[in-house]
C-alpha cells in the first residue's frame, strides 16, 4: 500500500484535495486541524527539551455510560462522535484520568485551538501585568501608536481584553465578500487578493456610533490587536513570548506552534495548535491560581479577576446569553455563572477549554465540527461536561 493510498483509506480524500481554500471545510478540516503548518505559514513555540508525556488512560470504562445532554439520553462515545472529537483529556485534581483519540489522531499531534488562543494570550497579558510592563487601563496607543485614526484610538487594554470595543465588524465567518473575509486573507488564512498585512487591517478598523466599554461583542480583531500589544510591551516576538512567560513555564511536554502573517504578526485571537494534554494543563494551571510546575506564571489576583470579574451588564447586552444566561467575559475567557462557577475557553468548530473548580476537574476537547458555529451543539457540549464532571 503506498502512502497516498494510506492517507486516503484514513482521511476519505488525497492530500492534494486539501487547499487553502477548503481546510476548514469537512471533511478536509480533521487533517488540516491537526497540519495547520502545511497550509498556512507557522512559527514554533519550544517546550522545554527532556519532558517526556506519559501513556494515555483509556477512557473505556465511560464510553459506555449513558449520560443526560439537555433531555437527550446519549452514550459518551456517541456524543464524542456526534460532536466530531478529534481528541479528548480529562484532568482530576492534577491528574490525567482519561484520554481519547479519534482514529484519524495520535496522542502527540497538535490541533489548532481556534479562538482558545485568545485565552492563551491573555495570560499573556496578565504575566506583563504582573511584571509592570503592561497596564490594562492604558490607551491602547500607548502601545500601538499607528492605531491612530482607528477605532482603537480612545480604546483601552481593558476595552480589547474583555470585547467591548465598539467594533464596526461582524464574525461573518462563511461569507466570502465580508469584512471577515478581508481579515481572512490578510492573515493568510485565505487565497490572498492583495498585500494587506494583518496590522494594516487592524488599524484601518472603524468604530461604531456608541462608546465603548458598554457592549460585549465578540470580534476577533481585538485578540490579534492583543498579540501586536504585548509583543510592544515585552520587547519580544510572540511566539518567544509565548515560550517564555507560559509554554516552558507550564511544563508542556510538546512544542506549539502559531500561524503568521506576511510580515510575521502572530495570529494570536486564533492560529495557535497545541497538543490536547498540553491545552489541560492551560486549564489546571488555571484552576490553581496560576501556578504550575515551574512557578508562579500569573499573579493569583489575576487569575480570581478572570475567573470572577467582569461587566455582567456588558454581557447582557451581547449577543452570547444563550450559551450562558447569566455569564460574564474576561481577559478573554468565559464564565459561565452555573452552579459549579465553571469557565472556559472556547473555539470555532468545536474546541473547548473546561474548568469545574467545585469537581477539580479539566477537560480539553479538540474537533472538527463542520460549522465554525452551531449554537446548540454549544449548549450539548456545556452539557456534557458537567455530565463528565460529575462522573469522574
Amino acid at each position: 500500500m503506498t502512502s497516498s493510498n494510506a492517507f486516503e483509506q484514513a482521511f476519505g480524500f488525497a492530500r492534494q484535495d486539501v487547499t487553502l481554500g477548503n481546510w476548514r471545510e469537512k471533511p478536509f478540516n480533521r487533517w488540516a486541524f491537526q497540519n495547520v503548518g502545511e497550509m498556512v505559514r507557522s512559527t514554533r513555540i519550544p517546550a522545554l527539551e527532556g519532558k517526556v508525556e506519559s501513556a494515555p488512560v483509556d477512557l473505556a470504562g465511560l464510553l459506555t455510560e449513558i449520560v443526560d445532554i439537555n433531555g437527550r439520553n446519549e452514550s459518551v462515545a456517541g456524543f464524542l462522535e456526534r460532536s466530531s472529537t478529534d481528541a479528548l483529556a480529562v484532568m482530576k485534581k492534577g491528574r490525567f484520568v482519561g484520554d481519547w483519540f479519534a482514529p484519524e489522531m495520535r496522542p502527540e499531534a497538535r490541533h489548532i485551538i481556534f479562538s482558545i488562543s485568545k485565552s492563551l494570550t491573555a495570560i499573556l497579558a496578565g504575566s506583563l501585568e504582573g511584571e509592570g510592563k503592561l497596564d490594562p487601563n492604558a490607551p491602547v496607543t500607548d502601545y500601538v501608536p499607528e492605531a491612530t485614526g482607528s477605532v482603537y484610538a480612545k480604546a483601552t487594554v481593558r476595552h480589547v481584553l474583555d470585547m467591548t470595543v465598539s467594533l464596526d465588524f461582524e464574525e461573518a465567518y462563511l461569507d466570502p465578500e465580508s469584512a471577515f473575509a478581508r481579515y481572512r486573507r490578510a492573515t493568510m488564512w485565505n487565497p490572498s487578493g492583495g498585500s494587506e498585512t494583518l496590522r494594516e487591517f487592524l488599524v484601518s478598523l472603524q468604530p461604531l456610533d456608541e462608546p465603548h466599554g458598554q457592549t460585549f461583542r465578540y470580534r476577533s480583531p481585538n485578540s490579534d490587536l492583543l498579540g501586536i500589544i504585548v509583543e510592544r510591551a515585552s520587547g519580544q516576538r510572540y511566539a518567544e513570548l509565548m515560550a517564555d512567560k507560559l509554554w516552558q513555564p507550564l511544563g508542556a511536554v510538546r512544542d506549539a506552534f502559531v500561524s503568521v502573517d506576511a510580515e510575521g504578526s502572530a495570529r494570536a485571537a486564533g492560529g495557535v495548535s497545541v497538543a490536547v494534554r498540553d491545552l489541560a494543563r492551560v486549564g489546571e494551571m488555571m484552576r490553581q491560581g496560576g501556578v504550575a510546575e515551574g512557578g508562579r506564571i500569573v499573579p493569583q489576583a489575576w487569575v480570581e479577576d478572570t475567573i470572577h470579574g467582569g461587566d455582567a451588564v456588558a454581557w447582557q447586552r451581547g449577543t452570547m446569553t444563550n450559551l450562558f444566561a447569566h455569564g460574564r467575559y474576561r481577559n478573554k475567557w468565559y464564565q459561565s455563572a452555573n452552579a459549579a462557577q465553571a469557565f472556559c475557553g472556547i473555539g470555532i468548530h468545536g474546541q473547548w477549554l473546561y474548568i469545574d473548580p467545585k469537581a477539580e476537574v479539566v477537560i480539553s476537547k479538540m474537533s472538527s465540527q463542520a460549522l465554525p458555529v452551531d449554537d446548540p451543539l454549544d449548549l450539548d457540549n456545556v452539557a456534557f461536561f458537567e455530565a463528565i464532571c460529575a462522573r469522574v
